[in-house]
């Protein structure tokens, strides 16, 4: 299919519309529901291994509380770091019912309470038993440097600190991509580091003990889960597949779509409005990795993507060739019609975030005269892709709203409208936003913007679809 090849839409019986949207909806929070059974029971069960091993009646003196402090903040951070690395595996269970981007942010805030939980778990034990052999911390700390997996501990604990400070976002920000993550990457030899003191140390995971066994298949499946999700299967994904640049079609002076071939396309599960990292094997490219959202439907063969030059990496991505091999891995996100709860429909893109509204717009069901489409700009230039979204929204009885021109700089009253809509709000521009799901792509500054705007015109806050690209 052309990207002008549009045909009407079939009018879709609001019953099955609203039925379609309440089982999506039940099922998102089933899924929401057991993650979070399973997360608390988790901690929990680290918990239950020190009580099972008569953890509380060994609570006999002041050194031993500090042990048990020791002890407990040790395993509950473990515990933590474990939900840390399956929130970052890429699960697509996961994926389905929280999102790639809420998954990313709560494994950076968890990132925060496990690095305070292993310092407090390390300083508790050193004050412990320094207490109960009536030595100095000193003394004390000296002796665990002397056992070779301690070492090993604190040499991962000081890693685990580098990633951390590397995480903040001020430093974040003043990084390369690439060195960021390669930083990161160091975070699985930190935790393979501070596994051995566990076993060989610790008296609760001693030999032939079932609290051993456990902890043992533990981090098996979260280190099977890793493996499979974040390298086996994308390598699996891209030979598969056998992605290959068909066309290259100039958008704009800085904006290009990319259209791929491919085989068995329908097998990868690729919904519109998802993203991807595409890594395109050319030279000088194949060491760079994009996440970058559909702006096209997928199709059985072909997937297509609208990207704008932000950098130098995307830049080199406007003369790639055609007949160039692409890897992948995803799809990923839940900014799709799955996330769908309301008949009414507002769509919002703002810049190069008109792609992903542009597919999801080709793939959603659409009750005409429920349904708007605003795109944001500040030259008419950059309202990409407008005429394929105009076809769109002919077709399928949508409304079209081009909104151009530089924002008011007042920061005391912020505006993503154009200055000439004055102090205009979102549901002076669509009567049915409070009905509607709106979704929002584009730079995120601007997007929250929107955000607060549909919350303050009654737009439930499970009915806002907001995709946020961050690493």
């Amino acid at each position: 299919m052309t990207p002008f090849d549009v045909t009407p839409q079939v009018s879709v019986p609001t019953r099955s519309l609203q039925r379609l949207h309440r089982l999506q909806t039940a099922s998102r929070h089933v899924q929401r529901d057991l993650l979070t059974v399973l997360a608390w029971g988790s901690v929990a069960a680290a918990l239950g291994l020190w009580v099972a091993d008569g953890g509380l009646q060994a609570v006999t003196s002041g050194a031993k509380v500090l042990l048990a402090a020791g002890i407990v903040t040790g395993l509950v951070a473990t515990d933590l770091m474990v939900i840390m690395l399956i929130l970052a595996a890429r699960i697509p269970y996961v994926d389905s019912a929280i999102g790639h981007d809420r998954a990313i942010a709560l494994h950076n805030k968890l990132g925060k309470w496990v690095l305070f939980g292993l310092l407090f778990h390390a300083l508790f034990l050193i004050f412990g038993y320094a207490a109960q052999d009536s030595i100095s911390v000193f003394s004390e700390f000296a002796s665990f440097l002397g056992v070779s997996d301690l070492f090993l501990s604190v040499v991962g604990l000081v890693t685990l600190s580098v990633v951390a400070i590397t995480s903040i976002m001020a430093v974040k920000r003043s990084l390369p991509y690439e060195v960021w993550h390669i930083i990161h990457f160091t975070t699985y030899a930190a935790i393979g580091l501070s596994l051995p003191h566990q076993f060989s140390v610790s008296g609760l995971f001693a030999q032939g003990t079932w609290q051993r066994w456990y902890w043992l298949a533990l981090f098996t499946l979260v280190a099977l889960g890793l493996l499979s999700f974040r390298f086996i299967f994308p390598i699996f994904i891209s030979v598969e597949h056998h992605l290959v640049v068909r066309r290259v079609v100039l958008e704009d002076t800085d904006v290009v779509s990319i259209e791929m071939r491919g085989r068995d396309l329908d097998r990868l599960g690729a919904e519109a409005g998802q993203f991807m990292s595409w890594r395109f094997l050319g030279r000088g490219l194949w060491w760079h990795q994009h996440p970058f959202s559909l702006s096209a439907a997928p199709t059985d063969d072909t997937l297509r993507i609208t990207i704008r030059a932000l950098g130098r990496g995307t830049a080199k991505l406007l003369s790639v060739r055609p007949g160039t091999r692409v890897a992948v891995e995803g799809p990923y996100g839940i900014f799709t019609d799955a996330s769908r709860s309301q008949l009414g429909l507002t769509l919002v893109g703002i810049g190069i975030g008109i792609a992903p509204i542009r597919a999801l717009l080709e793939a959603t069901a659409v009750v005409p005269g429920m349904a708007t489409v605003i795109l944001r700009a500040h030259s008419p230039e950059q309202l990409y892709l407008v005429d394929e979204i105009d076809a769109l929204c002919r077709a399928k009885g949508a409304r079209l709203m081009a909104l151009v021109g530089p924002r008011n700089d007042n920061p005391y009253e912020p505006t993503w409208l154009p200055e000439q809509y004055g102090s205009m709000r979102l549901d002076q521009l669509v009567p049915h936003v409070a009905q509607s799901d709106v979704y929002v792509c584009g730079p995120q500054a601007v997007a929250d913007l929107v955000i607060d705007d549909a919350r303050a015109a009654g737009t439930p806050a499970s009915a806002i679809h907001n995709e946020r690209f961050s690493w």
